[in-house]
């Protein structure tokens, strides 16, 4: 985990959130809009994000607690910020769908020759929403 800092803006290398500089001393993050923070506040919710998005930390009981205690130099649940950022990535997840990804079961790739490809099940991957 490694987040790239500067005089304006600060981006990880593990996610694609962002935070950036809103004047002299007022820090956002890209998901906590609304919300004016200090550069240390900012910082903090960047870690936050790293420590949930990173796979490896799902049952890291002292990963939780350092999300824990991000969440609240931020003033926000863990909770909420779980919810936050997983709404983001559901809007990207909706705004960019990976192309080739298959489809629902059932769904046949469109014909590219004498026969198109039918996809019977699903056979690796997280289960996909569609709707």
């Amino acid at each position: 985990m490694t987040i790239q800092t500067t005089e304006w803006t600060m981006i990880s290398d593990l996610t694609p959130e962002s935070a950036y500089r809103d004047g002299a001393d007022a820090w956002r993050l890209s998901w906590l809009p609304g919300r004016v923070l200090s550069r240390e506040q900012a910082f903090a919710g960047m870690e936050l994000d790293e420590l949930l998005s990173d796979p490896d930390m799902v049952h890291d009981r002292i990963a939780h607690a350092h999300a824990a205690e991000r969440a609240d130099r931020l003033g926000i649940l863990l909770d909420h910020a779980i919810i936050l950022l997983h709404k983001r990535i559901v809007a990207r997840l909706r705004d960019r769908p990976d192309e080739s990804a298959p489809g629902p079961v059932g769904a046949c790739d469109p014909p590219s020759g004498p026969r198109g490809r039918c996809v019977s099940q699903r056979t690796s991957g997280p289960p996909r929403v569609y709707g």
